[in-house]
């Protein structure tokens, strides 16, 4: 693994984690526990910035030639913030349904 994954997936992971706090704030009524927010958010962070990058084609940013700040770009920050907090809405919208 080179340093442009590293820091590729480092980025999804705190996008995706920022995202999935952001989606547990909101849904409150789930009592989601902090590290449920954060696997999910960390999980979806990465899954969403790789859906974004192949649906925006082109070329894995960390996979490209070039400096590390390749990998700090709008599809693993905007894909892992999206991915993080879609991941922790079907999270919390399950266990909401579970209490019922």
């Amino acid at each position: 693994m080179d340093t442009n994954t590293i820091v590729a997936i480092v980025v999804q992971v705190i996008a995706g984690v920022i995202g999935g706090q952001a989606v547990g704030v909101a849904l409150k009524q789930a009592a989601m526990g902090q590290l449920t927010k954060i696997l999910g958010g960390a999980i979806g962070g990465v899954g969403g910035a790789a859906i974004l990058g192949s649906l925006l084609g082109g070329a894995d940013p960390a996979a490209a030639a070039g400096a590390a700040g390749s990998a700090i770009d709008l599809k693993n920050i905007l894909g892992g913030a999206g991915g993080g907090a879609i991941l922790t809405g079907i999270i919390g919208a399950v266990m909401g349904a579970m209490k019922k």
